[in-house]
């Protein structure tokens, strides 16, 4: 073997090292790569944790019994009281006591509440005092008169028999007449004084508040001891009412249909309202108006629904999704066959990859839960997957996914 051979093996080969270290580094950076997507994956999972999307409820109802062919019209609303005051005193006064809580039942007339009334009663004090003093008066003015009558006769008798002038008639004449004008005078001053009694009376009796009308108390807003005032703004230490009385036999439903559908309502027309709470519970009514006139914001007409039945757990503002029907004959016929599935708000249902479904609320969750849609309803829509009585989101932001946090307004 030459020399320059040997050198040749001597050397050491680089290239080895060189393959095995561009390799490292090609891994270090697949793994820096998972590494970053791993922590932004993270991130963006937090982010959507944290955020709390703020939304309104709706209730998934089973349509109601032949709907097929009876129901011309669903639409959404509130039960309302037509008949609801919040009761306040006609003066500005300190409640000494009440009587008013939350859930009582009170008749009209009964006494809700008594102010501090010891201005009010001084003051009928005075006025009774000035009414007995110009009554007083008024009796001097009577005694002075039948005095100088019988003067006046003497005085005439007297002239007659020429024993006295003429002057001294006239004299008493005069006399009679001042003191009948004093009388007529002091007598409009009796009248006054007693319209000051009255008017002080009037004013004591506003320190008593009574209920305008039978009902049930909803809401308590003051204490004894603050200061109410029917002028007052609210605010600090003056409240302007006791208490606000709903009559719950004026309970009646207002909905929001869409004007695209107004056409399908009519006057008297036969309806059949679910509340939300109760979904399985069906209450008669029928159409009393229809208000002429439409929201431009959200292009419906307002509907008054009134209720048939009577009922304690109807209160107001309880969700309520109503039924416009035919005619009387197919709404107690029920012929049809009952369609399957849950009616949901059409906004309700959204797609997500290319799939159906609708956000069911669960706790301060929303889940995206997979449905099949059907036909619709007015604004509602039929849709299969979920339960009667469900809470759905009725209007989903498009950013909205499984497992968000939400937060549900509160209704009007």
């Amino acid at each position: 073997m030459e020399k320059s051979d040997l050198l040749h093996q001597l050397r050491i080969d680089r290239s080895e090292p060189e393959k095995h270290s561009g390799g490292s580094r090609i891994w270090l950076g697949l793994a820096v790569v998972v590494v970053l997507a791993a922590l932004a994956a993270a991130g963006w999972w937090v982010l959507r944790d944290g955020k709390t999307f703020e939304v309104e409820a709706a209730t998934a109802a089973a349509p109601v019994g032949g709907a097929e062919s009876m129901a011309v019209l669903q639409a959404t609303g509130y039960v309302t009281a037509r008949r609801q005051a919040t009761v306040s005193a006609q003066i500005t006064g300190t409640i000494i006591d009440e009587h008013v809580e939350e859930g009582e039942h009170v008749e009209e007339g009964q006494v809700l509440a008594h102010l501090d009334s010891s201005a009010q009663r001084a003051g009928l004090a005075q006025a009774t005092a000035q009414l007995q003093a110009g009554q007083a008066q008024l009796a001097q003015i009577q005694a002075q008169i039948a005095q100088s009558r019988r003067d006046l006769t003497r005085a005439e008798d007297l002239v007659g028999r020429k024993l006295v002038s003429a002057q001294s008639v006239e004299v008493a004449r005069t006399q009679v007449a001042t003191q009948q004008a004093q009388l007529a005078a002091q007598r409009k001053q009796v009248e006054l004084a007693q319209a000051g009694v009255q008017s002080a009376q009037v004013q004591l009796n506003y320190c008593t508040v009574r209920a305008p009308f039978s009902g049930v108390i909803i809401a308590k807003s003051a204490q004894v001891g603050e200061i109410v005032s029917p002028l007052s703004a609210g605010g600090g230490f003056t409240r302007t009412g006791i208490g606000t009385i709903v009559d719950m036999d004026s309970l009646e439903i207002e909905v929001d249909v869409n004007e695209s559908y107004i056409n399908r309502v009519l006057a008297k027309q036969p309806t059949e309202a679910v509340l939300d709470a109760y979904p399985d519970w069906k209450i008669p009514g029928h159409v009393i108006a229809i208000i002429p006139t439409a929201d431009r914001g959200k292009a419906t007409v307002k509907v008054r629904v009134h209720l048939d039945q009577k009922d304690a757990r109807i209160v107001p503002d309880m969700g309520v999704r109503v039924s416009f029907l035919e005619d009387p004959g197919k709404a107690a016929a029920q012929s049809a066959p009952v369609p399957k599935g849950v009616l949901v708000p059409q906004s309700a249902v959204v797609q997500r990859d290319g799939k159906n479904g609708v956000f069911a609320i669960d706790g301060d969750r929303a889940r995206l839960k997979p449905v099949t849609p059907g036909r619709n309803y007015g604004d509602s829509r039929l849709v299969e997957g979920i339960a009667s009585g469900v809470r759905v989101v009725r209007q989903p932001a498009a950013e909205m996914a499984d497992g968000v946090k939400v937060e549900i307004k509160t209704s009007k």
